[in-house]
């Protein structure tokens, strides 16, 4: 069985979920040093919530692509790349958003979980609740983010959802590892190794959703041979311009290595003009702005590597 698509699934949700395990770890020092230990139980119902609602979105919108694969007509076609078109760029929007926004933002995270933490604790009556938003928020933030990648990748097989599973459950390890037994990580260059992975990965679903929006074109073009002057490349591709890449013969992308590089790295034994721009202008200034930000101003405070005390 080729394992190989749940890798990238793997290294998104261990990233999201080390993240969110931070979010609850921090809130449940917080109610301890608050002695409010009644409040805990709020921090796990928030954990539960966040994750059944999590997996019902995977689940509909799973099954929703299902239904869209099986209808076989022409215009669905259209209708089914469109849509992977779709949601590769939603996917690119928010994934770049958690690589450049989340990065700054981890600076000042102790901070401001704790000071969210004092307003729920102090709000006579609805603490619980606040707790309860707060993490179940964080968890489904993550989730809906590993949602829209899983979609992306989907396949016919369940493979990159093991990987998911996977990828939770070594996040719960470290959190454990960090939380309860006190063990040091150093998460700063934790985040940046996992961070650059994660640019590397958005940066392949560039080139798969250009893919996506190509063969969305060919199939419209099928319906409709009076809108064939769209097209400004020749066969096999209508947008993706001129052949500029063909190693199909020395390093094909369904056999090993070239599979791994495809499932992380957006590698194709065959790739075309316009995939090749977008690709590497996607990683330069997506990755600019994110290594930019591993140097805050002077101004800033600098983070503690998110230690918790």
């Amino acid at each position: 069985m080729d394992w190989s698509p749940a890798i990238p699934t793997f290294l998104i949700t261990l990233r999201e979920g080390v993240e969110a395990a931070l979010v609850v770890g921090i809130v449940l020092a917080c109610l301890r040093q608050a002695r409010r230990p009644q409040l805990i139980p709020a921090v796990y119902f928030g954990i539960a919530t966040g994750l059944v609602a999590s997996i019902g979105v995977g689940g509909l919108l799973l099954q929703g692509l299902h239904q869209v694969e099986n209808v076989k007509s022409p215009d669905m076609v259209v209708m089914r790349q469109l849509l992977e078109t779709g949601l590769g760029v939603l996917a690119i929007a928010m994934l770049s958003w958690i690589l450049i926004w989340m990065t700054r933002q981890a600076r000042s995270l102790k901070a401001e979980i704790e000071g969210s933490v004092q307003v729920a604790v102090t709000g006579n009556g609805v603490a619980a609740w606040g707790i309860f938003s707060l993490i179940a928020t964080a968890v489904l933030r993550e989730g809906f983010e590993t949602v829209l990648f899983l979609a992306v990748q989907f396949q016919t097989n369940w493979t990159p959802i093991v990987g998911a599973i996977a990828g939770i459950m070594a996040a719960a390890i470290i959190g454990v590892l960090l939380f309860k037994w006190g063990i040091k990580i150093n998460l700063k260059q934790f985040f940046q190794i996992m961070g650059t992975l994660l640019l590397l990965i958005v940066s392949g679903l560039v080139v798969s959703a250009l893919r996506h929006l190509d063969a969305a074109a060919i199939a419209f073009i099928q319906l409709h041979p009076q809108a064939a002057p769209l097209c400004w490349s020749a066969a096999p591709t209508c947008l993706l311009g001129s052949l500029v890449w063909d190693a199909h013969a020395v390093l094909p992308d369904q056999e090993f290595p070239g599979i791994i590089l495809k499932t992380l790295f957006g590698y194709r034994e065959r790739l075309y003009l316009v995939q090749a721009i977008g690709y590497f202008l996607f990683l330069g200034l997506v990755g600019r702005l994110y290594f930019r930000s591993f140097n805050p101003p002077k101004a800033t405070s600098p983070t503690p590597d998110l230690a918790l005390k």
